[in-house]
């Protein structure tokens, strides 16, 4: 069991205050580099500069896209309303990363010699709690600006309003996952605050195709309820706010080096070039939160390799989050075709290959583990060409079902352009290990690690050529 934390009214005599352990640290590291006041304001400001600028030219660009004839016309209602969805699945996203990063972390070193002494934990942690109450307010405020923008909102005060609302739900969100990183493990409170705007977004997005196809589409709102929307998220903001100072001392070492470890794993991952490694950390947790299986079915009798294909069906039963995925797709194209015709053919490539990664789990784990091939025996070609029957099987059902979607082309275009995207994803699943000892070649922008980024586009270089394909042909 973990130990409760310390508090200044039971802490020893002459501990010193989290304020004091800082100001030493502060002071120790000051003396390892010598970067000015003025160089960090200059890099922010040099940050914000160019956030802003290419932010404006995204939102443009976005705007002038939506409008051209390239990608067709679709109804107001009809795009407002899957914007609605697609803000709430982002808000279910949202909050199942805050969950996973934490939000609160520490590194091991902080952990070893801050967190593990008798400290005051709310004090230690409530400066990084102020920081990132300040970030995820103005992180949301932006982005609730950046998506009133593309709506062709340009009043300065709806502007005004949208900012506010999005800093209100920004900062409700991230006080709200604080308070569940201080929770006992087995709280469902959590999970149902991530499942109930995901399964609102699934349920606006049904019945915006349901009538999208079988009628007119839903009537767009006549005013955007922001005022509304404020007035909910700055209540519940401030009621988050406190309860979470209330539990920064109950948030335990565990959980504030389990979010370190993600966080560390996704910037290597990202420097690297190689999200193999923050996938195999994600798929590992996985595991682990499954434990022990136990299954009464046996395997129906026959050779080895039909073993290892109903082992690869049953491992989609035990991560029924993949299936999930692969159904919600679906939807998502059916929400494409109806905001997006002009793109709905190439929408159909992209969410394909999607749908396909998802069920490559069997293909990725073989392909990557040498130890295991050997183990399993036969030769490495047909170890991967069983493990590929799931992925084949699940992207050749989900092009059928989303065939209504699109524009037939030639007879022979879509039975090519679903064995492409059998064969991207079958690249990507067999990716072997990055080398890091490529060419790169020196450009006026710098040197750019050519072979490498060959290797990481293994899969998804043969995807954007089908898009191409589907665009000039479809």
């Amino acid at each position: 069991m973990t130990a409760a934390p310390a508090t200044v009214a039971d802490a020893p005599a002459g501990v010193p205050t989290a304020r004091q352990v800082r100001t030493r640290l502060r002071r120790a590291r000051s003396r390892h580099h010598d970067h000015s006041l003025g160089d960090v304001l200059g890099d922010a400001y040099v940050i914000v500069l160019f956030v802003g600028m290419y932010g404006w030219f995204a939102i443009s660009a976005s705007r002038n896209l939506l409008d051209s004839p390239t990608v067709g016309q679709a109804e107001p209602g009809v795009r407002w309303w899957l914007a609605v969805a697609a803000l709430l699945a982002g808000a279910g996203l949202a909050w199942r990363g805050l969950r996973a990063l934490g939000p609160l972390l520490v590194t091991p070193a902080t952990q070893s010699w801050a967190t593990s002494a008798p400290v005051d934990r709310r004090a230690w942690l409530a400066p990084r709690f102020v920081l990132l109450l300040v970030g995820a307010a103005a992180g949301t405020a932006a982005l609730a600006v950046a998506v009133a923008a593309l709506a062709g909102v340009g009043e300065p005060a709806a502007l005004g309003w949208a900012a506010a609302a999005g800093a209100g739900w920004g900062v409700a969100a991230l006080a709200l996952s604080v308070v569940a990183q201080s929770s006992r493990s087995g709280r469902r409170w959590p999970t149902v605050a991530g499942a109930v705007p995901m399964a609102a977004a699934a349920v606006i997005t049904a019945v915006v195709v349901l009538v999208g196809r079988l009628g007119d589409g839903l009537p767009r709102p006549a005013t955007t309820p922001t005022v509304a929307l404020v007035a909910v998220a700055v209540p519940l903001a401030v009621v988050g706010t406190v309860r979470a100072v209330r539990a920064l001392p109950r948030v335990d070492r565990a959980s504030l080096t389990t979010g370190a470890q993600f966080a560390n794993a996704a910037a290597t991952a990202t420097i690297l070039l190689d999200p193999s490694l923050l996938a195999g950390l994600v798929e590992s947790r996985r595991w682990r939160r499954i434990g022990r299986v136990r299954s009464s079915r046996r395997f129906l009798p026959g050779p080895g390799w039909w073993a290892l294909l109903q082992a690869d069906v049953r491992r989609l039963r035990r991560h029924p989050s993949a299936v999930l995925i692969w159904a919600a797709l679906l939807g998502v194209q059916y929400a494409a075709a109806l905001a997006l015709p002009g793109l709905a053919g190439a929408a159909q490539v992209v969410f394909a290959y999607l749908a396909a990664d998802r069920l490559t789990g069997g293909l990725r784990a073989v392909s990557r583990s040498p130890g295991l091939r050997r183990a399993l025996g036969g030769s490495d070609n047909l170890l991967r060409g069983i493990h590929v029957v799931v992925p084949a099987v699940g992207a050749g059902l989900w092009w059928l079902l989303t065939l209504p979607t699109v524009d037939p082309g030639p007879a022979w275009l879509a039975p090519t352009l679903a064995l492409g995207v059998v064969a991207a994803a079958f690249r990507a699943g067999t990716r072997p290990p990055i080398d890091y000892g490529g060419a790169t070649v020196n450009t006026p922008f710098g040197m750019v690690p050519v072979d490498l980024l060959r290797q990481g586009s293994r899969g998804p270089a043969l995807l954007a050529v089908l898009v191409l394909v589907q665009l000039f042909l479809g």
